[in-house]
């Protein structure tokens, strides 16, 4: 099992559209084959760091499952929100393993 952490910077005044772009990924992620962690906004500290956590089984598993995002109606508009919105500034993926509890 893997662990994406995808760290994003957003512009801190548009907060509220992560937000939604965080809750449209809250049922897209699960329905196309990834196990979501959760969404993180910034809350105190950083105001423009936030966060998207999800577990896949495998490197191959998450190719197929990107796939399926891509042609979900709902994945498709929320990249094209994302686009058209412009609050994602960076976006930088991590694939964690878990070594111990």
């Amino acid at each position: 099992m893997l662990t994406c952490c995808i760290r994003y910077e957003i512009d801190p005044f548009k907060r509220a559209e992560f937000e939604r772009y965080a809750r449209v990924w809250g049922e897209a992620i699960p329905r196309c084959g990834a196990d979501l962690i959760g969404y993180y906004a910034p809350h105190e500290g950083s105001a423009t760091r936030a966060y998207g956590l999800y577990n896949i089984a495998s490197l191959a598993a998450y190719e197929e499952y990107r796939a399926r995002l891509a042609q979900d109606p709902a994945g498709r508009e929320n990249y094209e929100f994302a686009k058209r919105e412009r609050f994602i500034l960076r976006e930088d993926r991590t694939f964690l393993k878990l070594c111990s509890r």
